[in-house]
């Protein structure tokens, strides 16, 4: 059962963490390369105020962006500012997503994401937590995927082993800690199963594509090649 009021305050709880991490920047360091290939940590800044922006415009019932153009158009526009614009526009865009996360409204309802993917509203404000959680990490100052939060580690792998589960591409694969399981890629019986074995954050980081899968033991096959996200 989602609980959009918990995830909210989480939410709320990453961004303060990531606030504070990002205040210690100066200018120079904004303008550095991050993890994501192409990036600054300047874009990765600007996409997370961004986004914020485009799920309150999912919330209220708006297109997430104009156009895919205009997205990638507003990031390159913010990405050259200055830390203190950086973190202003990050600080009040965050407001304005918590804002309209606490008004009231139907959670059960529908709403369309980008790319015209559909889901409930009470999953809008997990989605932003995996935004700046992960977003976190992709900057490259000090937190990593060990330091998230155990629940949001848990609930991001069942996120994304729900999304590859079958996926043509994907064999069947058994991912485990080697305490819980779950399950992904191509239904079970279709091809032998690849068991793939670590703990959580490397999980993780090789479901979301922020690590190679090298700290991962295989059974059954090699590790499965997964597609972008």
């Amino acid at each position: 059962m989602i609980d959009h009021g918990h995830d909210l305050a989480s939410v709320q709880d990453a961004t303060e963490r990531l606030l504070i991490a990002v205040g210690k920047l100066d200018n120079a360091s904004v303008t550095q390369p991050s993890r994501l290939p192409g990036w600054t940590r300047g874009h990765v800044i600007a996409h997370l105020a961004r986004n914020a922006d485009a799920l309150v415009n999912v919330l209220e019932g708006r297109p997430m962006y104009v156009s895919g153009e205009a997205r990638d158009a507003d990031i390159e526009r913010d990405a050259p500012r200055a830390l203190d614009v950086q973190l202003a526009d990050l600080r009040e865009s965050a407001a304005r997503f918590q804002g309209t996360g606490a008004a009231p409204a139907d959670w059960s309802r529908t709403v369309e994401l980008r790319g015209g993917v559909t889901d409930s509203a009470s999953r809008v404000p997990f989605r932003r937590w995996v935004e700046v959680e992960l977003h976190h990490v992709d900057l490259g100052i000090g937190y990593e995927l060990e330091d998230l939060p155990a629940e949001f580690t848990e609930r991001e792998i069942v996120f994304l082993a729900d999304r590859f589960a079958g996926h043509p591409d994907v064999p069947p694969t058994r991912v485990t800690d080697g305490t819980r399981a779950w399950s992904t890629g191509r239904e079970a019986g279709d091809g032998p199963e690849v068991t793939v074995t670590g703990p959580p954050a490397d999980l993780l980081g090789w479901l979301a594509g922020r690590r190679a899968g090298s700290a991962l033991e295989t059974a059954g096959g090699p590790l499965p090649a997964l597609p972008p996200l």
